[in-house]
This record gives structure tokens, C-alpha cells and sequence, in this order.
């Protein structure tokens, strides 16, 4: 049992937007996912449905029932991911930020280190990178090069909506790509999409998500650029005008260079030239 006190709980519960029994923007799967990595527990066993059955209620008896290191790390992965989809926080939502680092450090009974992941990511260098190294299918490197380096004009125009736009179908490509060539590694990966009769999907049928996932389950994809990957992916999802209304989506500079940094690094990762 977690060490946690009332108002730590309910600061946590704010920054993370659990009031209506949501944690974030977390689906059934993605959540699932998440505490498997994290906690290395499944977050949908009976023993966390207590007090409900709510994402935000089976994470509440997860911080009731687990241990201050395991409550600890778990937290601390929540507000990196907070933190991948919050690229200009309120002041209150900063002062939460600080108030949750301080709750991480309790728990896990060491200083942790408080950094910007977003901005340490920004910071690596990926050197010249080709996408003919990567292993798809007929002619599709040259358009996605040629894509590539429209992304980068856009990026110097300050057309911060058009690099995410490009960025995020450059990526779906590049893994539809990988794929394609690699049939079996990615069917036969046990998170592959299946239908309703258990077969796996035709690769046409994959969304964004199923192939990051899977790009990463196979080891074509580091696990950080997979956690950036599905931003992007959210990112590209504003295409659509009334989804940029309805969220109050507003890209700049730096959203674009996150997108374009992101591409660099799954380009770096899917064709070996980074080994960290």
C-alpha cells in the first residue's frame, strides 16, 4: 500500500483529468498498454476494479494497493506522458507539474531528476540520415525523401501545421513501408490487429497506432520514439478542422520541431543508425 496522502491524490488526480472517471486521453488499450510497461502489472485484473471499473477508479485502487517505488515510477512515467501532450501548461498546471515531481521523489525515496523531456529529446543529434536505408517496398523512398524535404521548407517558413500534417503521414508510410517488406515478424507479433474472426488485418487496414506499436514490439522502433510517435500521431489527427475546433489545437515552431524530430529519430531508429 502506497504511502500517498489525500492532497498529493488529489493533485495528482487534477493534473491527470480524472474527474470524470477518465485518466488523460488514454483509451481501454492505450491504458492497458501503459501499466504493462510501466508497473508490469494488468491494470484491467479484477483486484483493481474495487472501487470501479473507470480508468480513473482502477488507477486509484492501483495507488491504494501498490508499493511507494512501484505507485512511485508509474507516476513518474504518467507526467512524462502528461508532459509529451502538454507543450504550453497553464501556470496552475506547472505549479501541479512541480507539486507531482515533489510526490515522485517521496515515493521513490530519492532526488529525481526534473527534466523537460520534450526539450531533451529536441536536443539529439541524428547526423545525416537516408531513408533509402530503410527496408519498404517498391518506389516509395524517393517520395517520402521528396516529402521529407518539403516537411524541413515548412518548417523554415514557419508553416507549423504543415510539417505536423507532413511528419505524420512521412511516418505512416515509412512503417506501412517496413511492414510490408517484414510480413511475418510484424503477423505474427502478439500485439498485431486482428478482426473479428482473430485473423490478422491486411497491413491496408492497420492504423497509425497498430503500426507504431508493433514497430516497437518487433525492435524497429526504441521505445521512446514510439511514446513520441503516437504524439505526432495525435498531432496529424487535426487535419480534420473540427477535431483542431473542438480540442483548441494551435501548432507553433516548437510543435513543429518536436514532429520533425520525432521523424528523425524513427528514420534513425528503423534503419539501425541509432543504437541507444
Amino acid at each position: 500500500m502506497s504511502s500517498l496522502k489525500m492532497l498529493e491524490r488529489e493533485c495528482l488526480e487534477e493534473l491527470f483529468g480524472m474527474g470524470g472517471g477518465y485518466v488523460m486521453d488514454f483509451s481501454n488499450r492505450t491504458f492497458s498498454e501503459f501499466f504493462r510497461e510501466s508497473a508490469r502489472v494488468d491494470i484491467y485484473a479484477d483486484k483493481y476494479a474495487k472501487n470501479g471499473d473507470s480508468k480513473a477508479r482502477r488507477l486509484r485502487a492501483f495507488v491504494e494497493l501498490e508499493s511507494d517505488p512501484i505507485v512511485g515510477k508509474t507516476i513518474a512515467d504518467l507526467l512524462e506522458y502528461w508532459r509529451y501532450k502538454t507543450l504550453q501548461p497553464t501556470a496552475k498546471e506547472s505549479a501541479l507539474t512541480e507539486r507531482a515531481n515533489q510526490v515522485v521523489q517521496k515515493l521513490l525515496g530519492k532526488p529525481m531528476q526534473q527534466k523537460d523531456s520534450a526539450e531533451e529529446f529536441l536536443k539529439q543529434n541524428y547526423g545525416a540520415l537516408s531513408l533509402q536505408r530503410i527496408p519498404t517496398t517498391g518506389p516509395l523512398a524517393p517520395i517520402l525523401e521528396s516529402r521529407f524535404a518539403e516537411a524541413v521548407r515548412c518548417l523554415k517558413a514557419d508553416s507549423p501545421l504543415a510539417v505536423v500534417f507532413h511528419c505524420g503521414g512521412i511516418l505512416e508510410g515509412l512503417l506501412l513501408g517496413v511492414a510490408s517488406a517484414n510480413p511475418q515478424r510484424f503477423n505474427q507479433a502478439p500485439n498485431s490487429p486482428k478482426d473479428k474472426t482473430g485473423a490478422v488485418k491486411q497491413f491496408h487496414d492497420w492504423t497509425l497506432a497498430d503500426l507504431i506499436d508493433v514497430a516497437c514490439e518487433v525492435g524497429y522502433l526504441k521505445l521512446d520514439v514510439k511514446k513520441f510517435s503516437h504524439a505526432l500521431r495525435d498531432f496529424r489527427n487535426y487535419i480534420h478542422p473540427y477535431a483542431q475546433m473542438s480540442s483548441g489545437f494551435k501548432p507553433d515552431k516548437h510543435t513543429a520541431e518536436i514532429c520533425l524530430q520525432v521523424l528523425k529519430a524513427a528514420v534513425a531508429s528503423l534503419s539501425g543508425e541509432r543504437k541507444s
